[in-house]
């Protein structure tokens, strides 16, 4: 009898640490059971379950179709309950979350404006995005919407004209959008009331962190009655509850579905450093049609040139060991995944990111993590007050991370300080065999150097900085707390406090074996003080390489296809070193007070750039020549055995490893 009740507690025991399995459909119940006959309707529902599972996992299993939510659907500790938790779509059917709620809306043609159409809907919505058919439309705008068109698809110096604003009877409620004076990303601005009749006034400016006019040229206007004149365009009069459309080309309003979003993100994975949120995982699932959050993008991050929006389709926050895998972003109004503050152990892989108007992937720290922080490029903490501990101050920042195997591709459709990979205020993240593309600033950007230890490896990003300018397709800032924006200081700071400089930057950033390019600045552009770099192994096709100001840069190994290096403000102590580089131009020096500890070595196609470089008692063992590509028509710029650039220490690396496998 002891032998079957020992068998029968096991039995139990099994049943308790194996895995609840909860089915949700859009067809289903939330008084069901949430078994594979009986699903939930919402994932709220299936979330309230957990705590009370008898195992220790749980799945979540979503059953094709679109989940609407008016709510955020928040995973937090308490809600797991110390389970590990699963949610991903069933058998790889189509599940999609959406910000959106339909709108039901009966279409009749506008008295004296001919092709228009107008619905009456609930009055006092917040309507920013409409979505038709799953595309999402334009809300009126001058000029029109032009897709080939660079920056921002369609500018006029005109927009604010006095002439303009004129002919607008209400403009509250518009929106401004334009690029900073400088290119260094863009300005939004909401219209609150017309001075006088000619004149505006605005609200906003805040998400670039580097303060300037807007550009005179590249600047458009959006939600403005009088200028919906366009296929797929539209204007909705709140106080009305009237819903205009310029109907799109080839659309049947008979038949045609329509959506409004109103989530600015929609998961958040929240926790804390003390009770994180933990063992998650968000798999298979398609995410589409949030608000844009361009209005939220205020919060400075240090020194950078950058202002953030601590959210997205995805936020984590406070969590260890969560993975998004083999999802889809697309048509989302802000980012897509925001990994921000305590985290560890947190994998963004597999994903396909694309048309969205902010951010792909961002690890983003608290600032009240970094010792001694300023926020503005021309702000500093004298040496004498400086905290000056290596490190941060606390943990409350992202570590031990990674962004691997994800395709992000047609970004910052909206916002134009983004990337692709955005790090800043956090350490070790590694970012491998990513493919980035299409985006108008930077691919991967590092915003600092707090705190290093970042892995760049096997990405493949091209097509970058397509709408700004002075930037590259990696790019990163070094304006840590010993950094000063004056010359002459900061070179007695170098000489006199030299242990300052990696107080923050405290582990060495690898950029190796990524393949880059560039048609609008440089392919790697380590800017303003980006120090503690180890660059080796990778393709730059276009822009070349630029170190600026920096210390203890590491170069060596690297091919540069149509361009050359770039050193730009150097110290006396900058401590660099440039070797056994391929180079198909001369240098390219800015304001040099010194050449580091090594440039030797490299490989110039002509005497002339090799010359030009031994004036500077550079390149002493350097030669020139041709380089012997294999096949450079086909991206192959591994070297022939005959070449001269392996007697110099140049090895060959791998061509065919970048970006997605």
């Amino acid at each position: 009898m002891k032998f079957y009740l020992s068998l029968l507690y096991l039995f139990f025991l099994s049943i308790c640490e194996g895995q609840t399995t909860i089915y949700v459909s859009t067809a289903g119940n939330d008084s069901n059971s949430g078994r594979i006959e009986k699903p939930l309707k919402s994932i709220h529902a299936a979330l309230g379950k957990i705590a009370n599972a008898n195992s220790t996992h749980v799945e979540i299993l979503l059953r094709a179709g679109i989940y609407y939510t008016k709510n955020v659907i928040s995973i937090t500790p308490a809600i797991v309950n110390k389970h590990s938790l699963t949610i991903s779509a069933y058998k790889n059917e189509s599940v999609v979350l959406s910000g959106a709620l339909p709108i039901h809306a009966t279409w009749n043609p506008v008295v004296r404006r001919k092709g228009l159409v107008v619905a009456s809907i609930e009055k006092g919505l917040m309507l920013d995005q409409l979505i038709c058919n799953g595309r999402i439309l334009h809300m009126a705008r001058y000029p029109n919407y032009n897709e080939s068109a660079l920056p921002l698809h369609g500018t006029s110096p005109d927009v604010l004209s006095p002439n303009k604003i004129k002919k607008w009877a209400n403009p509250q409620g518009a929106y401004i959008h334009a690029l900073h004076n400088g290119e260094w990303g863009g300005f939004h601005f909401k219209v609150i009331g017309k001075l006088l009749q000619d004149s505006l006034l605005l609200e906003g400016g805040w998400q670039n962190n580097r303060p300037a006019p807007m550009h005179q040229e590249y600047r458009y206007v959006e939600n403005v009655f009088e200028e919906l004149d366009a296929p797929g365009e539209w204007y909705y009069d709140s106080s009305l509850g009237k819903l205009y459309l310029y109907p799109p080309l080839g659309v049947d309003l008979m038949k045609a579905s329509f959506e409004r979003s109103i989530l600015n993100d929609i998961i958040h994975i929240v926790g804390n450093e003390n009770n994180p949120a933990e063992n998650i995982e968000i798999s298979g699932i398609s995410f589409e049609h949030t608000n844009r959050t361009f209005m939220l993008t205020k919060e400075p991050l240090l020194r950078s040139d950058w202002t953030v929006y601590r959210g997205g389709a995805v936020l984590i926050q406070g969590a260890k060991n969560v993975t998004v895998d083999n999802c889809q972003f697309t048509d989302l109004g802000g980012n897509a995944v925001f990994v921000s503050k305590f985290n560890r152990n947190v994998s963004i892989r597999e994903n396909i990111i694309s048309h969205i108007g902010g951010n792909g992937i961002a690890f983003v720290g608290d600032t009240a993590a970094v010792r001694s922080p300023s926020f503005r490029y021309e702000n500093f903490i004298p040496l004498e007050a400086l905290d000056k501990t290596p490190g941060p101050k606390s943990n409350n920042y992202p570590s031990h991370c990674d962004a691997t195997e994800n395709l992000i591709y047609d970004i910052g459709k909206i916002e134009k300080q983004v990337a692709g990979v955005e790090i800043t205020m956090s350490s070790e993240i590694k970012v491998s065999h990513n493919t980035i593309y299409d985006l108008p600033r930077a691919g991967i950007n590092i915003g600092d150097g707090c705190w290093g230890g970042h892995t760049i490896q096997f990405n493949d990003v091209f097509n970058t900085v397509l709408e700004t300018g002075d930037h590259g397709a990696f790019n990163s800032w070094g304006r840590d707390r010993y950094w000063h924006p004056d010359y002459e200081r900061m070179q007695e700071i170098a000489e006199d406090d030299s242990l300052l400089i990696f107080a923050d930057a405290i582990k060495p950033t690898i950029l190796f074996n990524n393949r880059f390019r560039c048609d609008h600045g440089w392919d790697i552009d380590l800017d303003d003080g980006s120090s503690n770099y180890i660059i080796s192994n990778n393709v730059c096709l276009q822009g070349g390489l630029k170190l600026r100001e920096g210390f203890k840069r590491k170069v060596e190994n690297n091919i540069m296809i149509n361009n050359s290096f770039h050193p730009h403000v150097w110290f006396r102590s900058s401590h660099d070193v440039f070797t056994h580089n391929i180079v198909l131009d001369k240098y390219k020096p800015i304001m040099l007070n010194g050449w580091g500890d090594n440039v030797d070595f490299n490989f110039f196609p002509d005497s002339a750039s090799l010359f030009f470089a031994q004036k500077n008692s550079t390149d002493v063992h350097s030669v020139f020549g041709n380089p012997e590509f294999i096949d450079p028509l086909t991206g192959n710029y591994q070297v022939r055995n005959t070449s001269s650039a392996l007697e110099l220490g140049f090895i060959n690396f791998s061509m065919n490893e970048f970006g997605v496998t």
